[in-house]
């Protein structure tokens, strides 16, 4: 058996989870570091256009996008939003 990913989360998905109400921030935490470093290909889809890349997994009404490096066998989350929201481009800087 291999073993599992690790899991990491990048600072602004650290402050998207904290804003989460508590029931929702509690399970993908859950699901962070229990189901996520086992089988995160397994568990998300890939994406296409801006988001090119990146994967999504759902959990209820949100959304982890994460980025899968099979030849580190990490996993980083790079946003975590309720699904109408998870899709949007970032606003422009400046």
């Amino acid at each position: 058996m291999t073993s599992p990913y690790e899991v990491r989360i990048a600072s602004a998905a650290r402050r998207q989870l904290a804003r989460l109400p508590t029931r929702s921030a509690v399970a993908v935490v859950e699901f962070l570091t229990t189901v996520l470093p086992e089988n995160p290909l397994g568990l998300s889809k890939p994406l296409a256009g801006d988001f090119a890349g990146l994967r999504s997994a759902r959990r209820g009404d949100y959304r982890v996008l994460i980025d899968v490096d099979d030849g580190t066998r990490t996993v980083l989350v790079v946003r975590i939003a309720h699904r109408a929201e998870a899709y949007r481009p970032p606003p422009p800087i400046g």
